[in-house]
């Protein structure tokens, strides 16, 4: 199937069945989640903080996302592969479309970019050139130095109201799907209620979205010096490292 297609596949699914969408940045990784059956692999700039070591998404670079965008797709996934435009890659819808086609020569087949109304003709220029969109609402990464840190959004009627209206100018320029981050679980669950296209839930508590996205290290318990307090890990891969590497080390010293 064709990213179109996939995508298209996916906003069938509202109402039906959950999406389960992990972020990936590498081969292996997205070969074991398309493996297990994911629906989405989101190859998202989180990867700045933990695959990079910076202290947010606003170090990611287009040459970043290109680099780790070929490398999951070269996976050849069953699972829609969605990419993030990094901050100030999307500007003007001329600069978006000309990134977004650049992401998808890498091997996007879809992408994903922050905000609302004022986003609204970046994704119609993407979408226009046959492109799928997702859309990002809620807490947005990219914006953390100017907002002063991550805050829980739709908490006031004027909030959720903002949301929405951001949600329907999204859905009007041809978004598939709509990341939910830290939505506020009642706002969540009424604003998946109000539209017509799936929304992936993060940080939204639990059956508040038509899907959920996780960060592949939280999941997986790899990157143990910060977990979101949201966050639900099925493994301690952290463990195993040290344990592995920690043998290796004394068997090699004891030789």
């Amino acid at each position: 199937m064709t990213g179109p297609e996939k995508s298209a596949a996916l906003l069938t699914r509202k109402g039906v069945k959950p999406i389960a969408a992990l972020t990936a940045y590498d081969y292996p990784t997205a070969r074991l989640l398309d493996e297990s059956g994911v629906d989405l692999l989101l190859v998202g700039d989180s990867l700045g903080m933990v695959v990079l070591g910076f202290p947010d998404t606003t170090h990611v670079t287009l040459a970043h996302m290109l680099h780790h965008t070929a490398a999951v797709a070269r996976a050849k996934t069953k699972a829609l592969v969605v990419a993030d435009l990094p901050i100030h890659s999307y500007d003007t819808p001329e600069q978006a479309l000309a990134n977004a086609r650049l992401l998808v020569e890498a091997g996007a087949e879809a992408v994903k970019l922050e905000g609302g109304t004022r986003q609204a003709e970046k994704v119609r220029a993407i979408t226009s050139a046959g492109i799928p969109v997702c859309g990002h609402l809620g807490m947005l990464p990219q914006r953390v130095l100017e907002e002063g840190g991550y805050h829980k959004k739709g908490k006031t009627p004027e909030q959720s109201a903002a949301l929405l209206e951001g949600a329907l100018a999204l859905i009007e320029a041809g978004v598939f799907a709509i990341v939910l981050e830290s939505v506020v679980p009642l706002t969540a669950a009424s604003l998946t209620a109000a539209i017509s296209v799936p929304t992936i839930g993060i940080g939204c508590g639990n059956g508040n979205c038509d899907g959920e996205v996780a960060v592949v290290t939280d999941l997986i318990g790899s990157y143990p010096w910060f977990v979101p307090p949201f966050a639900r890990p099925e493994g301690d891969v952290a463990s195993i490292v040290r344990h592995a590497s920690l043998a290796y080390t004394q068997r090699v010293h004891s030789t």
